[in-house]
């Protein structure tokens, strides 16, 4: 498993995707097997190059670079698709979740493997304590984790909604829960993620504060941290009028979550995206300039 790549399991959780896909033509046993079994050997590599990256860096994944620590938030989500399917298997939860895994998986793919200002800055690992940086990285991908859950939830319950207004029946063998249970874990996944990603934006604030004193301070104008600071003001807005409105607000609610998380997860992973390519494009000239110098300084006159 020493050679597992991001492609193996991306592979494994596509052709989980287009199972699940398949499961709207009606019910299949035969096709849930082995739906489950892809699913689990995704999974399997999947761990298996975390791992692999863990003993590469001597870090952590959550501390070694955005590309791992996204890779552990694509994890979580596809534990929590396979915890949820060995229970019920008619839940068609695999439809939302899947999707979300390969967004996720393909993000990373783009993402530099070495140490970033956002997530696992070494300066921050040396110059503050370990275990505030790991927890930091932790509060925030398990808030993500919520932030995808409610995300999710938002459209399951605006599809069954949808779904009962045009009295329409569900494919043999899959199966969706009531609106009102929906609503509720919604609720609950909002009000326990958003305080989450406060926790952990708060404990980098005090990181990226400590590492002013060092050679290399973070700086808190990197478009990546500023979309984090906009997409906070964005969920406390929601947060706050959640915790002020009725429950009753269901379809409202979901649509919000949709809305806000959607919002939080695309523009956090696309400008660390175009940030890391642009810091590559900028450095790039430089370097070549210093080995084209280099190289004249070499040569024999």
């Amino acid at each position: 498993m020493a050679n597992v790549s991001v492609f193996c399991f991306l592979a494994s959780y596509l052709v989980s995707g287009v199972l699940e896909g398949y499961r709207l033509r009606g019910k299949s046993t035969i096709n849930r097997v082995v739906l489950k079994g892809f699913a689990l050997a995704g999974l399997i590599a999947h761990t298996f190059y975390l791992f692999n990256r863990a003993q590469q860096t001597n870090l952590p994944p959550l501390l070694s670079s955005t590309h791992d620590w996204l890779l552990v938030l694509a994890w979580l989500v596809i534990v929590l698709y396979i915890f949820l399917t060995l229970f019920d298997p008619e839940l068609a939860i695999g439809l939302f979740l899947i999707p979300i895994v390969l967004a996720l998986v393909s993000s990373a793919y783009f993402l530099q493997q070495s140490p970033n200002q956002l997530v696992s800055q070494e300066i921050l690992i040396k110059e503050a304590r370990h275990g505030w940086a790991m927890l930091h990285a932790s509060l925030l991908v398990l808030g993500m984790a919520g932030g995808l859950i409610a995300l999710v939830l938002g459209m399951m319950y605006l599809t069954q909604h949808r779904r009962l207004r045009q009295k329409q029946k569900m494919t043999e063998g899959m199966s969706l829960p009531s609106l009102g249970r929906i609503a509720r874990l919604n609720w609950w996944s909002i009000v326990v993620s958003v305080p989450l990603l406060t926790l952990g934006m708060a404990v980098g604030v005090g990181l990226g504060l400590s590492s002013q004193q060092g050679n290399s301070p973070l700086s808190f104008t990197d478009p990546v941290i500023v979309a984090y600071g906009i997409a906070w003001l964005v969920m406390m807005g929601f947060f706050v009028w959640l915790l002020t409105s009725s429950r009753s607000q269901g379809r409202q609610i979901a649509s919000l979550s949709i809305w806000t998380f959607s919002f939080l997860i695309v523009s956090v992973v696309v400008l660390q995206i175009i940030s890391e390519k642009l810091e590559i494009s900028v450095h790039a000239p430089a370097q070549t300039a210093i080995s084209v110098e280099s190289s004249i300084k070499e040569t024999p006159q």
